[in-house]
């Protein structure tokens, strides 16, 4: 009996003092690793009751109202939280677990990574001598408007924001920190930088740092992607791309005209591709045309930003890790997710919504929990989902009726009549809008016809039958008209519209005419609106507002 007693006495010692040297290992390995003690911090944090004895998420108000407050990160600025008129995000009360069946699976957004190494002092010394600061970025300037994630941060993390935007500008990749920086704040710093700055198309998401033991920074490393081995052949690309939208987006009239051109002309550009390299990237999106939720935000924001329209790059949760939009539309801001709008059949659910719609599938992480939130006016809360889903083309309705219906008075409008088509790239289906012109009682189809070509002023033998003779007519028109900002019109067949449609959907009428036309002119660049007429009788009357540079 004693025995026993003994070897349970021994087995209760080593256990406690296992125990003990466990414990003991784990607090050198939480000082040693500043970056995993924060880890676990937020971990413990998360699982913490709220204050009042709620273990759960936050209770949602009764009318669904969300009320969990967002908490401070490292290198933050909480005046700058406090600044402003602008309503803040509240973190949704249940957190969205499921993607709709409709868009499932498309996600793809890949968090900022960071490798963090610490150093002894005598390696960090040895690196005060070799590594350089490179450019500090002292001159430069980022306007909050546009750059929120920099006005978001502390002063003199600013500064260093400036110095990681200007050695990535110069394809530098390691450097010295112009400011004293944990391993914490740099992480948001580089968020920011990576968040604010979509034309940034070479910088990959991950990056490294050696730190002391005192979780200061003393080394940073970026990462490129593939891109900075032809570098100027990248960048021509790159914008060559992009012009081609923004040439027809800057002709139109208002911001929403420009985003919903915008929006679309991507949608058309663009698909969705979980392979696709260099994913995270505009670049992705715009030259290689495939990409994942990343590459359409960052390609959309960065489409937006050149229209002079702020437009910021929101990261959060959405059953995965998703990547979308926020847009500043006429002083109001809205979410926007393109890659879910990018169906089969492509649709406006995801088009310029608040944060009370989006809340079911969409939750802000990171960073991205300090930008506007995006809000309804009292008097057409919960109006929102009606006008949306009345008019299939979102929030944002047109008002070129000059009708105001409910639930869409208060949204910025646009003043394009049903006859434009403000996506030449995809043309709309106006003729479910158009009424056609049945003529005179008692016509007959062949006087109706006769009637038809006098009102647009052609012979029958000037209307365009195939589509053959409707290329060649746009390329003579084209050269005719000449260089620069100009307009033509030609007549065609009902029958032959589902061709002509097809072609500006597919892409096939560069080759039809455009290719051709810009050589006549020696011109390099083409872009148009495509404004359609319903003559009736059978035919349709196509006007080209084509810029050519």
């Amino acid at each position: 009996m004693r025995e026993n007693l003994k070897k349970i006495g021994k087995a209760i010692f080593f256990v406690i003092m296992f125990l003990i040297m466990a414990g003991c290992l784990g607090i050198l390995v939480c000082a040693l690793n500043p970056s995993l003690t924060a880890m676990l911090a937020e971990k413990v944090e998360s699982l913490s009751p709220a204050p009042g004895g709620n273990s759960g998420p936050a209770d949602m108000g009764a009318q669904g109202e969300t009320n969990q407050p967002v908490a401070v990160q490292p290198g933050i600025n909480t005046d700058w939280l406090q600044e402003g008129d602008s309503p803040h995000y509240e973190i949704p009360g249940t957190q969205p677990v499921e993607t709709p069946a409709s868009v499932s699976g498309k996600t793809g957004y890949e968090p900022v990574q960071e490798e963090a190494e610490q150093i002894a002092q005598e390696e960090a010394d040895q690196l005060t001598d070799s590594v350089e600061t490179g450019d500090t970025g002292s001159g430069l300037t980022f306007d909050r408007t546009f750059y929120p994630y920099y006005a978001m941060l502390e002063g003199d993390m600013r500064q260093l924001y400036s110095q990681i935007y200007a050695n990535a500008m110069d394809l530098n990749a390691t450097f010295a920190p112009v400011v004293s920086v944990s391993v914490e704040q740099l992480k948001s710093v580089f968020e920011a930088v990576y968040n604010d700055h979509p034309e940034l198309f070479w910088l990959e998401t991950g990056y490294s740092c050696k730190y002391l033991r005192n979780g200061g920074c003393v080394e940073i490393t970026l990462k490129y992607n593939s891109t900075v081995n032809d570098f100027a052949g990248a960048e021509q690309q790159f914008e060559g791309e992009a012009e081609k939208i923004l040439a027809g987006a800057g002709g139109l009239n208002s911001a929403l005209e420009k985003e919903k051109y915008v929006h679309d002309a991507l949608m058309q550009r663009a698909e969705y591709d979980m392979s696709a390299p260099m994913n995270q990237s505009a670049y992705s999106a715009l030259v290689g045309g495939k990409s994942v939720c990343a590459g359409y935000a960052r390609a959309f924001q960065y489409l937006m930003q050149q229209l002079g329209i702020p437009c910021y790059y929101c990261t959060g949760y959405a059953g995965e890790d998703h990547a979308w939009n926020i847009i500043n539309i006429d002083g109001r801001y809205y979410n926007v997710d393109v890659t879910w709008d990018d169906t089969d059949s492509p649709t406006y659910d995801y088009y310029n919504r608040t944060d009370r719609e989006f809340a079911d599938t969409h939750m802000r992480t990171g960073l991205s929990v300090y930008l506007p939130a995006c809000v309804s006016d009292d008097d057409r809360t919960g109006e929102s989902d009606a006008a949306a889903s009345g008019n299939g083309e979102g929030a944002l309705s047109d008002s070129g009726s000059g009708e105001e219906e409910s639930g869409n008075v208060d949204y910025p409008g646009t003043d394009l009549s049903d006859l434009i088509n403000p996506n030449p790239i995809q043309p709309m289906e106006w003729q479910s809008r158009t009424p056609a012109d049945t003529g005179s009682a008692g016509q007959t189809a062949e006087e109706k016809k006769q009637e038809s070509l006098e009102k647009a002023g052609i012979t029958e033998e000037q209307v365009r039958d195939t589509l053959k003779e409707y290329y060649e007519d746009c390329r003579k028109l084209m050269k005719e008209v000449g260089k620069g900002d100009q307009q033509f019109s030609n007549v065609i067949p009902q029958s032959l519209w589902s061709s002509v449609e097809s072609a500006y959907s597919t892409g096939d009428y560069w080759k039809g005419y455009v290719e051709g036309g810009l050589k006549d002119l020696g011109m390099e660049n083409f872009a148009i609106q495509l404004q359609v007429e319903d003559l009736g009788g059978g035919y349709y009357r196509l006007y080209h507002n084509v810029l050519t540079y």
